[in-house]
This record gives structure tokens, C-alpha cells and sequence, in this order.
């Protein structure tokens, strides 16, 4: 594996993020910390504006006002802003995930991936946190969330990942200067942006997930301060007194009295960059109280649909645009417009937010690995366009359109690897030739064991190409794998099976249950909750 993105404490090789929240870390005692949160630099030379269309209001946070949709309010000067938001490729990986099948109705899901940069190659961001010494390095995602909005539109789900989580990344290619970079097969969620881009985190999300990402966008930090005075402020809330801060310089600066407040500039920074203090002081508490933000700030926003002074409401778009960057099919005004109007159709009490479910790394407890059958159980949800606050309809048992397979069962290469092991628990033994020799005993007399290493939390089928679709497809019907199980991946050669931990034993493939609610590990935060108040982590209260 590649050397570790963080910067270390004291001389520890594998110190665990300690700072960095919201878009990044926290800045401890004047040093330097890989995980402190950045921004990306503002451009932009200020041009003779023209009033030209009525859109949204704008926050540089994650899920602020493009991102969850509040209402339209003031002129802004259109091609202006247009030059302001910075654009960068999509997709650097070296595969795509095909789209959803689009509904009855002929609609689609929507996916946009959220990026907080810990960047600090800008003055402002070195005054917020930080040192010279971090100038010029790899940025990091500290912050990714996937926001997932149904194919009609009806509600959202907003999946964030710990950034101290191990996933694999793919093989990425830098789109500027052509530099490849190879697939990891462990590391740290956040490195994937540092290797290319946001189409690198893209790449990673898109193997991780196996879901179609549309868009991204990414946002500089350092606007949080002016996004937040120009709002008016986010009202928080904390059970008991607390002071983020250390003997030894650590935490955040956040100091706050019990109960609500309405933070803005800095103090919102600090409340989305506290570590020390909420909850046990982890990354996954940092998490939750970005979540508690975001929700508060999007009612808000809709609550203040208009903004009175004209003065304001060109700061805030000046200052949202040039804290954005996106997709080169997500580059203009007018399309960033369009997007909120799709996410404006969804209300406020059908937004859910959580966090892919994790658990301690066996080789480094500092480190998570995503929760075997948790995370796949939430993101087979997003998947299959499944609501995840329940309150959806029950999910129907849908197939996709079944293919003529090219040749007959005798001929189908099929190499069967044994996925059934997890981070908590080891391979099911010779399970691959197990199940190999049930597909022979069905006809499929050219399957046999793989000792290529695997691991998959649901029983799976993978083909290259095209071409071999309808022979994956043959494979899982003889078997009873639901045919949305089989999915085209690069990461094969021919038809290959993937025997999952969700079966160990036995003869006969039984499909999981849809599930109809997230996982309760995946701590869901519904978007109209106003009383949720964070829990403060003992020996940080004042």
C-alpha cells in the first residue's frame, strides 16, 4: 500500500486523523495536519454583470442551496458567475457504471457527488488552519457524500463516507498532465482525490458502490464563513456546554453554551470541523454533526426564500461560485439551475442523511472498513432507488430485460471465486468449488474454482462486456440470482461468479429480503428534524 495521507502525530506511523471536519481538519496548536480542513483558491477577475436569469440561492457548503434545493431569489449576473465556477473531468477511472433502467414513467435517479477539499494553496485557507508546509501538496476528500435523489423525485438520500474508512481505489489518470496512477487496492478514502481529481473520487465511489455518479461538485471551505453571515446563521444545537480545545492544541476552537445557537462565520467553521468534543471524538461524530448542520441550514434557507438587500444577494452568489467546482456537464449557471430544480421537488421531511456503516479495521483500529452487511444492505438500497426513511413505498421485485445467452450452458466459461469472507469473518472453505460443481451438475460443465482473491457482501455475477451479458445472465438464472445481481465490470476477464457472504452454505441461492429502511448503524438523520442536538464528548465541556 502506499504511504498513509495523513500527517502524523508526533512520530507515529499510522496516527488516525485527528483533525479536519467539515471540509477538512482541525488546525492543532499552529501544526500542520494532513486532515484540517481547506479550500480550493478563488478565481475570477469582477466583470461588467447583467442581470439574465432568476435562480437559487447559493452556499459553498456540501448540501447548501444548489445541492438541496432551496428557493430562487434576486438576479445574478449571469456570465459573470458563469466564469467564476472552475470545471474539471468527470470520470477518470478507467470504467463507467451504466445509469439506472429508467422507471415506468421513464425517469431516472439522480447522483451527484459532494467533495470538501482540505486544500490549502490559498492565503485565506492558510489563515483559517494550517501551515506553509502544507502548500502545494495532493489535496484530500475529507469530506464525500453521495446525494441520491429518486427517479420521481419524491424523496433524497445523502450517503457520507468517514474519510478514515479503507477502500480500494482505481487506477486514475490525471487529465492535465496525463499521469497514471495505479489501482490501490486498500487505502484511504480520502487519497483518491490527490490522484488526478474529482474524477478519481468519482472513479472510487462508482467501484465502491457499483451506482452511476451524474455529476459532482466540489466546494471550497473557506466560504463557509461568508455563506453563513450571508444566510443569517445556522441554528445548532449541543446537550451541554462545549469547548473544542486540548492542553496540547488540539480541536477546533468551538465554544458554545448548551443548548441552540445560531453560528455563523468562523463558528460555523469550527462546528463543521469539530472532532474533539461531539460524541467520542471520532471522525464518524464529526460526520453526524455536519449532517445536523446542513439539515438545519437547508430549512432555514427555504424558511428566508427571498433576500431583501441586492448587495447580499450578490456576495453570496459571487462568493458561492467561485467556491464551486464541477463537472464539465454541470459548468454553467443555467445548468446548476436546472439541477436545484430538481432537487427543490424534494421536501425537506423526505430528505434522509447517513453515513455508510462501518467497523474497526482488523490491522489498524484507527482505520474503518465498511460494515460487511450494513453498508451493502444501504447501498443496495440507493441502488435499487429504495427510499431509505421507510416511509416509501414497499420496494417492488423488479428484473432487468433478459438477454439471449451467445452460446449454450456447456460452452459458458465460468470461473466461480469465493467472496464470502469479510473483515470479521473468513472465507467459507472451498466454497468456489462447492458452488462450481453445482453449475456443473446444472449443465454449465466448464465452470470451475478461481483462487483470485474476493470479498462481497451479496452474491454476484460479473461479465467484461456486452457480449457476455446474456451468457452472466444464463449463469444466475440457474441458480436463482436475481438478474440485478449481474452487472458488467472490467475488473474480469469472461463471465465470473462471485459467491457472496450472503451465501456460505447450501445448495440453493436464496435472495436476501429487500430491506425497506436503512440499517440503524447508518445513523439516519431525517432533513425536518429540528430537535436534534449533539451529545458532547466527555472532558470538553466548560
Amino acid at each position: 500500500m502506499t504511504r498513509s495521507s495523513v500527517d502524523q502525530e508526533g512520530a507515529a506511523p499510522h496516527a488516525r486523523h485527528a483533525g479536519g471536519p467539515g471540509m477538512g481538519g482541525e488546525t492543532e496548536g499552529g501544526r500542520s495536519d494532513h486532515r484540517r480542513d481547506r479550500g480550493h483558491k478563488r478565481r475570477a477577475e469582477p466583470g461588467p454583470p447583467r442581470p439574465k436569469r432568476r435562480i437559487l440561492r447559493w452556499s459553498a457548503l456540501t448540501l447548501a442551496v444548489v445541492i438541496l434545493g432551496t428557493a430562487g431569489a434576486g438576479y445574478l449576473y449571469y456570465e459573470h458567475l458563469n466564469a467564476n465556477i472552475q470545471k474539471d473531468k468527470l470520470n477518470l477511472g478507467d470504467s463507467d457504471v451504466p445509469k439506472a433502467t429508467p422507471n415506468a414513467a421513464g425517469q431516472t435517479p439522480l447522483n451527484v457527488l459532494l467533495i470538501g477539499s482540505d486544500s490549502r494553496n490559498t492565503a485565506q485557507d492558510l489563515k483559517l488552519g494550517g501551515s506553509k508546509a502544507d502548500v502545494g501538496r495532493p489535496p484530500l476528500a475529507d469530506v464525500q457524500m453521495l446525494v441520491h435523489v429518486s427517479a420521481d423525485r419524491t424523496n433524497m438520500s445523502v450517503v457520507s463516507l468517514p474519510r478514515d474508512t479503507m477502500i480500494p481505489i482505481p487506477r486514475c489518470t490525471d487529465p492535465h498532465t496525463g499521469h497514471k496512477y495505479p489501482a490501490l487496492s486498500l487505502a484511504m478514502a480520502n487519497e483518491s482525490l490527490g490522484r488526478g481529481g474529482p474524477g478519481c473520487t468519482v472513479a472510487t465511489w462508482q467501484k465502491l458502490t457499483d451506482i452511476h455518479i451524474d455529476h459532482f461538485m466540489m466546494v471550497d471551505f473557506s466560504g463557509v464563513v461568508d455563506m453563513a453571515d450571508a444566510i443569517g446563521g445556522v441554528p445548532v444545537c449541543v446537550k451541554q456546554n462545549v469547548w473544542s480545545h486540548t492542553s496540547d492544541g488540539h480541536g477546533s476552537g468551538l465554544k458554545l453554551k448548551a443548548g441552540t445557537t445560531y453560528v455563523k462565520g468562523q463558528q460555523a467553521l469550527q462546528w463543521l470541523r469539530t472532532r474533539y468534543g461531539f460524541e467520542d471524538g471520532t471522525d464518524l461524530g464529526r460526520t453526524h454533526a455536519q449532517h445536523m448542520y446542513m439539515s438545519a441550514m437547508v430549512r432555514q434557507m427555504r424558511k428566508n426564500a427571498t433576500l431583501t438587500n441586492p448587495g447580499a444577494m450578490r456576495s453570496l452568489a459571487e462568493t458561492a461560485t467561485k467556491a464551486l467546482k464541477v463537472d464539465e456537464g454541470l459548468g454553467t449557471i443555467a445548468k446548476l439551475y436546472d439541477l436545484s430544480e430538481e432537487f427543490k421537488k424534494v421536501p425537506t421531511k423526505r430528505i434522509t442523511m447517513t453515513t455508510l456503516p462501518t467497523v474497526q479495521w482488523s490491522q489498524d483500529h484507527d482505520r474503518l472498513v465498511p460494515a460487511p452487511e450494513d453498508a451493502e444492505q444501504l447501498m443496495s438500497m440507493v441502488r435499487d432507488d429504495t427510499a431509505l426513511d421507510g416511509r416509501g413505498a414497499k420496494p417492488k421485485a423488479t428484473e432487468a430485460a433478459a438477454k439471449t445467452a451467445t452460446d449454450p450452458d456447456g460452452k459458458i466459461s465460468v470461473q466461480v471465486r469465493n467472496g464470502t469472507g469479510s473483515d470479521t469473518e473468513a472465507p467459507a472453505p472451498q466454497r468456489a468449488s462447492a458452488v462450481a460443481g453445482i453449475l456443473q451438475g446444472k449443465g454449465f460443465t466448464q465452470a470451475a474454482a478461481d483462487t483470485t482473491p474476493a470479498t462481497e457482501a451479496k452474491t454476484t455475477v460479473l461479465y467484461p462486456s456486452a457480449d457476455l451479458e446474456g451468457d452472466a445472465q444464463a449463469v444466475a438464472k440457474a441458480l436463482g440470482i436475481p438478474l440485478k445481481q449481474v452487472r458488467k465490470s472490467t475488473d474480469v476477464s469472461g463471465v465470473t461468479l462471485l459467491v457472496g457472504a450472503d451465501w456460505r452454505t447450501g445448495t440453493a441461492y436464496k435472495a436476501p429480503a429487500q430491506p425497506t429502511k436503512a440499517p440503524s448503524t447508518a445513523a439516519v438523520l431525517n432533513g425536518d428534524k429540528k430537535d436534534a442536538c449533539m451529545p458532547v464528548q466527555p472532558g470538553f465541556t466548560w
